[in-house]
């Protein structure tokens, strides 16, 4: 078996007396896009963010390309990309600066964030805004800008907290065009979403975390075909005990 691109083990983060992420461990390997499901509050901002280095754990360790991500923080994030929830650039910076910026961080030649970059914006449509500044872009277009520079310096793992959010159908579709491309590659994609039709047809293994804790971590098909070719929704309900949606739907509708 080949080298995993990330090892977390027995992560867990508390706050005060809350435990927002319990005992969790996983490993990813290259080339393989990963869905990280969970409902609202699940834990899934908080193991993205020690994966990245962005919080400490309380305990347990991670590391990514085999370096320590608290003991070893440059040599890790050397090989990662993050796209947060909320892309927050320097909005005095325009387009291209910014990139560039991000080129410079990574040690990646101008000429190679030239080549990279372009293909980029024109996807996006970005290439006649690169030179306006960032805080006159949309959300949506601040969010291209982020993903773009997450991919710039070809990291071995993208971590990606709800990339689609924001964004109009057109660019969704090119974010999972992106994110096939590089899987195919070799690089590993590990992403949050709450869409769950999404998770089901990209990835080729779903984790689901509920209150902290994982509950479930295998391949799609592979837990379709546990829980009698259930749809990952039904699944992800079940798991998470949101199986008295159905229910509650009934109620609003006697009520109305």
């Amino acid at each position: 078996m080949t080298q995993p691109v990330l090892e977390a083990n027995h992560l867990t983060r508390t706050f005060g007396d809350f435990v927002a992420v319990d005992d969790v461990s996983f490993s990813l390997q290259p080339g393989e896009i990963v869905g990280f499901l969970g409902p609202n509050g699940a834990g899934k901002t908080t193991t993205i963010k020690m994966l990245t280095g962005l919080l400490g754990p309380s305990s347990g360790s991670a590391r990514v390309a085999g370096y320590d991500i608290v003991a070893q923080p440059l040599e890790a994030k050397a090989h990662i990309g993050y796209v947060p929830d909320t892309p927050n650039l320097y909005g005095k910076l325009k387009a291209g600066e910014y990139l560039r910026f991000v080129g410079q961080l990574y040690k990646v030649p101008p000429a190679q964030v030239e080549e990279r970059m372009r293909p980029m914006l024109d996807m996006f449509d970005l290439t006649e805004v690169a030179g306006n500044y960032l805080d006159t872009y949309s959300h949506g277009m601040q969010q291209k800008v982020a993903i773009t520079g997450a991919f710039l310096h070809d990291p071995q793992i993208v971590f990606m907290d709800e990339p689609t959010v924001g964004l109009d159908p057109r660019s969704a579709r090119l974010i999972k065009d992106l994110m096939i491309r590089n899987r195919d590659r070799g690089r590993t994609i590990f992403f949050s979403t709450h869409i769950l039709e999404i998770a089901q047809t990209m990835c080729d293994r779903v984790i689901i975390i509920n209150k902290g804790r994982i509950v479930a971590d295998a391949r799609v098909d592979e837990l379709r075909a546990m829980r009698g070719e259930q749809t990952l929704e039904d699944i992800f309900l079940e798991l998470t005990g949101g199986t008295d949606v159905d229910d509650m739907v009934k109620e609003l509708g006697d009520v109305a």
